[in-house]
């Protein structure tokens, strides 16, 4: 083919416009690129699509490092320094009996259930004006003594040897324990604070949650019958797990102790709520304890506190009636 430019049969050709080649050139890198890009496309679009399936084999187990929630996709397992945690996605849920005892349980030692105890301070009123309750730090470390080795400890022996006698059928065990618990407390203010609870206790339980059998175990008692024994007879009957109820009750307690600090020192919501949060393992160990004592072992080092209950008996101002 002759160059451009050069005669052919008598007549030039002129040459082609810069213009044209420098299009023709981009158009053939155009069409090169979309070439790519769609071999691009059609490799990768199949392996995103077969990644995000789950290999198959056995669960995957994911090692979570810090105490932070970890998001994990259903059926995948938390492996933990103790072992293999279950699924945090946990569709089965509770049976039918799990979910009545824990909805009373709820409801019976709510501070919202009607006993009153919002009236009484078992001698955190006296404390507070004696100056022995200042601040959190030590309305912390009074409620923990009185917890682990005062009223709290005593009355979780208590509650558990009445739920083991209302459930069983001893009925002489369970008439004889309500006597010495209402024997038991250390002053007449406590006396009437416990009491009263327990009055109120049984008869909104009768009224809204009556069951069979639960009007004869009350009957068997022939007398007063305190705060912690009406709660182990009402959730015996209604066949709730003792150690449930213990840890409920002891819940409760020491958030109505907490309650009448905050108003009397007075705490703000804050610090109250770190009081709670502090004194969780203390609830959780003497709940253990008091499941595992016997009625020998009850008793009380808390001195100042039962002081405190009965000094209140004759405190000048009071806005609590114990």
């Amino acid at each position: 083919m002759p160059a451009a430019g050069m005669p052919t049969r008598g007549k030039a050709i002129p040459a082609a416009p810069r213009c044209m080649i420098i299009h023709r050139t981009a158009t053939a890198a155009i069409i090169t690129m979309m070439s790519i890009a769609s071999m691009i496309i059609t490799t990768v679009i199949p392996m995103l699509m077969t990644t995000n399936k789950p290999p198959p084999g056995p669960r995957r187990s994911a090692t979570v490092r810090s105490p932070a929630i970890a998001r994990v996709e259903p059926g995948v397992e938390i492996s933990t320094a103790a072992g293999v945690a279950p699924p945090l996605d946990d569709r089965s849920g509770l049976g039918a009996g799990e979910a009545a005892a824990l909805y009373r349980l709820m409801t019976w030692l709510s501070p919202a259930f009607p006993v009153g105890a919002f009236s009484y301070s078992s001698g955190i009123e006296w404390a507070v004006e004696a100056g022995d309750i200042a601040d959190a730090g030590s309305l912390r470390d009074w409620l923990g003594s009185m917890l682990a080795d005062g009223s709290g400890f005593s009355d979780g022996v208590f509650l558990a040897q009445a739920h083991r006698a209302a459930s069983s059928g001893d009925h002489a065990s369970l008439r004889d324990l309500a006597e010495l618990a209402a024997a038991f407390v250390s002053s007449r203010e406590r006396q009437l604070e416990t009491a009263a609870q327990g009055r109120a206790f049984m008869d909104i339980a009768r009224a809204a949650w009556n069951c069979h059998g639960l009007d004869r175990l009350i009957g068997i008692c022939q007398g007063v019958i305190v705060y912690p024994v009406a709660v182990g007879i009402v959730s015996a009957a209604h066949a709730i797990p003792l150690a449930s109820t213990m840890h409920g009750f002891l819940h409760a307690l020491v958030s109505n102790w907490i309650s009448a600090g905050a108003r009397l020192v007075p705490l703000g919501q804050t610090d109250s709520q770190r009081v709670l949060a502090w004194l969780e393992p203390v609830v959780a160990s003497t709940g253990s304890r008091a499941l595992r004592a016997s009625l020998d072992d009850l008793g009380s080092a808390t001195f100042r506190a039962d002081l405190a209950g009965m000094r209140h008996e004759t405190q000048y101002t009071r806005l609590f009636r114990s």
